[in-house]
């Protein structure tokens, strides 16, 4: 998938020698073709390297992305210049009357506060309110999903007995699901939080579906029946070193860690960790983009969106409706 990204953005330098296609904006506007916009708020401490890890996670289909990196202007981050963010992010207030065809909403080192807690609450609130008219379809990750679930459907997070954190076996559940196809039975998936939501709570809600669960790491992927809300409580887009940095950071800061689990060859840090995830995760992120972003997306973003027009232009709206979703609309070339 050619990203389009900012010329001078430090992810794609990185990219490129990966042979990642990321395209120049020139180019890009020179192309005859509406690519798909995404947009990312990006609530993770150190937001450089999970601008390049989601970037490679969206690096795996044909469709050309625009990526719009989204902050949250009631948080002053500590681990990320100012110069980085007024250069190559966006606030709320500046996209609030766009539209997107797919968004991301990262996870943050806040779970174990209450949400209401957290800072910039209000304006998340806002966001996620904004996400269900103004984007085609949503995934949160891990705090973000958490959050998001509390958000939508009033379910609170609870506290681990200890920190969650290593690699951990997922089994596929609701496999008819588009989300999951070309799953494996079983996968693996990291994980590193202090809390989760409760699988009976997801379960009992009607509109949620479970589509892989782990019987150590509880549920990991669940969906509205709509698919315009995804939940992901772990870090699929991890790159491989991520949990190692977290670990050596913790000890660093003599907490009571321990070893992530399945990571290292033997269990042993000297070790370099085992890269085991990244095919089911480039999966994941191309199925939501497909099935999710791009089948479902209007080509003329603002045209349709979620709300029906007036009685008078209900035929019309459904007949074009109709024709979208059978694919016969003219210019979607992208």
């Amino acid at each position: 998938m050619p990203i389009r990204v900012q010329n001078d953005l430090p992810a794609r330098e990185i990219l490129e020698r990966e042979n990642i296609f990321v395209m120049d904006e020139k180019r890009a506007e020179s192309q005859q073709i509406r690519p798909l916009e995404i947009v990312i708020l990006n609530l993770m401490p150190l937001k450089e390297d999970t601008e390049l890890q989601l970037l490679r996670s969206l690096s795996n289909t044909p469709l050309q992305v625009s990526v719009t990196f989204l902050t949250v202007a009631s948080h002053r981050p500590r681990n990320t210049s100012m110069n980085h963010l007024n250069k190559f992010y966006q606030t709320f207030e500046e996209v609030r009357d766009q539209e997107f065809d797919g968004c991301i909403i990262t996870g943050a080192p806040v779970e174990q506060m209450e949400f209401e807690e957290v800072d910039y609450w209000e304006e998340l609130k806002e966001i996620f309110a904004w996400t269900k008219t103004n984007v085609t379809s949503t995934i949160h990750l891990c705090w973000g999903a958490q959050a998001a679930l509390y958000y939508h459907y009033g379910m609170p997070k609870r506290r681990l007995p200890k920190k969650l954190f290593g690699l951990y076996w997922h089994e596929v559940r609701n496999r008819k699901i588009p989300l999951v196809r070309g799953f494996d039975d079983r996968f693996l998936a990291p994980h590193s939080r202090y809390t989760e939501v409760a699988r009976d709570d997801i379960a009992a809600c009607d509109d949620l579906l479970i589509l892989a669960e782990s019987a150590a790491a509880g549920v990991f992927l669940c969906m509205s029946k709509d698919g315009r809300q995804i939940f992901v409580m772990g870090h699929p887009e991890y790159d491989r070193v991520t949990l190692d940095s977290e670990y050596r950071r913790d000890i660093g800061k003599g907490l009571d860690i321990d070893v992530p689990y399945n990571y290292y060859a033997g269990d042993d840090p000297d070790n370099r960790p085992l890269l085991m995830w990244r095919a089911h995760a480039n999966n994941l992120y191309t199925n939501w983009i497909n099935y999710y972003v791009y089948q479902i997306t209007p080509y003329s973003l603002g045209k349709y969106r979620f709300a029906k027009p007036s009685p008078v232009d209900a035929e019309s709206w459904e007949r074009e409706k109709a024709q979208e979703g059978s694919g016969q609309e003219d210019g979607k070339t992208c």
